[in-house]
């Protein structure tokens, strides 16, 4: 099982958001997509999840785009505030429900939130809930559905620091777990560096490197993806960090 995408463009209007992009991802791993704002981040997870029309050649398990079961957590979350958050998880079965819910859609949604922490939640509308919150919340959701594609689209974006390691953490053991396809898109070039098999580093819609992540977080792609000088630190435990030192942009005042 994979996802493969071979020559894929998106277009927006006569702008390209995403120019001839080919990428892999493996079932059992986890892609990680980084990249300067409006790089095509999200445009390639939507693209994936057949959201945007594209060009090129999209396969999701063999298949085109669509015929695969998908998880697909966006950047923008929406619902009504109104729901509880079990019932904002519930909706994730919605391929799965009959006419009643069944007892096998509530385990499967009792076992989500668990294995996020959120049991205590469950009862809670969205309206009362902080962003991380509901930002947990959705995650649950894209989960619940039993997907063999996870796509992802900045799901720390609003968590404490410990929130944050809790989730890549149970997005990549389910991810080995489940042998999904798993494509995150991230904003912290460390957290990429740690929980992704795979990184991908886009700019300006084109794709700049792939690969291993001590391959594509180098301090010179860094410098070409972001503008950013960079400087790689070493741990006690020989993790590497990368620490951001200057902005490369001539206009930035000093």
């Amino acid at each position: 099982m994979s996802v493969e995408l071979q020559g894929v463009t998106v277009r927006y209007g006569p702008r390209a958001a995403l120019q001839d992009v080919h990428l892999c991802v493996q079932a059992g791993r986890v892609l990680g997509i980084v990249g300067a704002n409006g790089s095509g981040k999200s445009s390639l997870v939507k693209a994936v999840a057949g959201l945007v029309p594209s060009e090129g050649r999209i396969r999701v398990c063999g298949h085109a785009a669509g015929r695969c079961k998908i998880g697909y957590m966006p950047q923008d979350l929406q619902a009504p505030m109104a729901l509880t958050v079990l019932e904002v998880v519930l909706l994730g079965r919605l391929g799965q429900l009959r006419l009643r819910v069944q007892p096998d859609d509530l385990d499967a949604v009792r076992q989500v939130l668990q294995r996020l922490g959120l049991e205590v939640l469950a009862g809670r509308y969205l309206n009362e809930l902080s962003g991380g919150q509901r930002q947990m919340a959705f995650l649950a959701q894209a989960l619940v559905s039993e997907p063999a594609v996870l796509l992802l689209d900045e799901p720390i974006s609003a968590l404490d620091i410990c929130h944050q390691l809790e989730v890549l953490e149970v997005v990549r053991a389910m991810t080995i777990e489940r042998q999904l396809c798993t494509l995150i898109v991230l904003h912290d070039l460390n957290a990429t560096a740690r929980f992704a098999d795979d990184v991908a580093l886009l700019r300006d819609g084109r794709l700049l490197a792939w690969g291993a992540p001590e391959q594509v977080l180098t301090v010179d792609n860094v410098a070409a993806g972001f503008d950013t000088r960079a400087e790689v630190l070493a741990c006690d435990d020989g993790t590497r960090v990368l620490v951001s030192r200057q902005s490369l942009r001539g206009w930035v005042k000093r």
